[in-house]
């Protein structure tokens, strides 16, 4: 069993999905490493680089230049554990769950506390938009966004109207996403422009970026490509240092990667990785709302998997299902593992693996939590791939016409 850190573990399998020595690794480092920190010689770093990948010493001083090194973000490469209860937290700040909340948002007039637990409450379900099944997130985001929009008929001060508003705006983006991963488009735009306007009558900028960054989300999915760069470059104007740019740059990378730019992806990546390096590590990582740095992994695997860097692309496959997974075998994040396993079917299919392709894609497809239109349009580069290298195979065929019915049911 291998009892290294993860990071260490990372360390050699990022050197070797470059095809670097442990040299070559060295010498990269030493290119990005900041005026202030010089060593004594190659010789030296190369020795402390093989205690590290051995798991014997941290790099403490260069975390930042070998996350850098390797084109991801210091949190993703070093990241900071811990888990947020969101239904244990309700009770613990505000001494209140759900039956107490609704009660208290009948009541004449809104004390801090309701608001508080109203935070928390956005807060949790936005949390469980990675896990929870959709019909049911989908129910209980509206119905908390009727309860939150309902309260601005009572007594409250300008302030709690404001925060009101911004709460609603937030629920919102949770219940567009939710509507569009079920296959209800229309209904999750008249939902994202809800949100838009929310955000804009409260002052909110994040939840103006991550309205535009749906915009993008959904040109994406449609193959609507340009139309992706142009909402990002919206959602950028708007909320230029908030954690959402990082992801509006991300999606701009996919956008130029399927459009075959690859000079114009690595910018967009490099400018997301830059903005993660900039902001502190988030207070929940698990709300679907906050850019955590280790999710950049997944944005720069998807990229890379379109512009046909196998072997990075399937390191980073294999390291968003570890950081998706947990001991106990839990997927946290199904959703972002059900595309990394379709990475891992095209880098097969391309490698002449038909057996593990098909195997890959099919686990992917299994999941009961998935978003439908994000699912469809990356297994899509699975067909590609299988219909290019196996157009005479019958069971690559039959997979094929499967992910047609996938794409066909949205």
């Amino acid at each position: 069993m291998d009892e290294r850190p993860d990071w260490a573990r990372r360390m050699v399998e990022e050197r070797a999905a470059r095809g670097w020595s442990q040299t070559d690794a060295v010498r990269a480092l030493m290119a990005r490493l900041p005026a202030d920190q010089v060593v004594s010689s190659e010789q030296d770093l190369l020795r402390q680089w093989k205690r590290w990948e051995a798991g014997e010493s941290q790099p403490t001083k260069y975390r930042s230049a070998i996350a850098q090194t390797f084109g991801t973000t210091t949190g993703a490469f070093f990241p900071e554990r811990g888990r947020r209860d969101g239904r244990a937290e309700v009770l613990q700040v505000s001494g209140m769950d759900t039956v107490d909340i609704i009660a208290r948002l009948r009541a004449s007039d809104v004390d801090g506390a309701t608001l508080d637990a109203l935070r928390i409450t956005a807060d949790r379900l936005c949390c469980e938009y990675a896990y929870m099944p959709a019909d049911q997130l989908l129910l209980e985001g509206r119905a908390w966004l009727a309860r939150v929009v309902g309260l601005q008929h009572q007594r409250i001060s300008l302030a709690q109207h404001r925060e009101l508003v911004a709460l609603a705006g937030q629920l919102s983006l949770l219940v567009g996403c939710v509507e569009y991963d079920a296959g209800r488009p229309r209904d999750a735009e008249a939902t994202r422009q809800a949100a838009l306007m929310l955000g804009q009558e409260a002052g909110e900028l994040s939840v103006q970026g991550w309205a535009h960054e749906m915009r993008a989300w959904f040109a994406l999915t449609r193959g609507d490509y340009r139309g992706v760069i142009v909402a990002a470059e919206a959602g950028l104007a708007v909320a230029p240092n908030e954690s959402v740019a990082a992801q509006l740059y991300a999606q701009q990378a996919k956008a130029w990667a399927r459009l075959g730019d690859r000079s114009q992806t690595e910018v967009a990546l490099d400018k997301g990785r830059q903005l993660l390096e900039r902001l502190p590590y988030p207070e929940n990582i698990e709300n679907h709302f906050v850019v955590d740095p280790g999710k950049y992994d997944f944005y720069r695997m998807d990229a890379l998997r379109r512009v046909g860097e196998n072997r990075i692309a399937e390191q980073l496959a294999n390291q968003v299902i570890r950081a998706g997974t947990d001991f106990d075998g839990t997927e946290r994040s199904p959703m972002r593992n059900a595309e990394a396993r379709v990475t891992l079917g095209v880098v097969a299919a391309r490698e002449g693996d038909l057996d593990s392709a098909l195997a890959y894609g099919e686990k992917a497809l299994a999941g009961d939590r998935k978003s439908l239109p994000s699912l469809a349009m990356v297994a899509a580069d699975l067909g590609q791939a299988l219909q290019f290298h196996y157009a005479d195979a019958s069971e690559a065929q039959a997979f094929i016409a499967h992910l047609r019915e996938l794409r066909g049911g949205q």
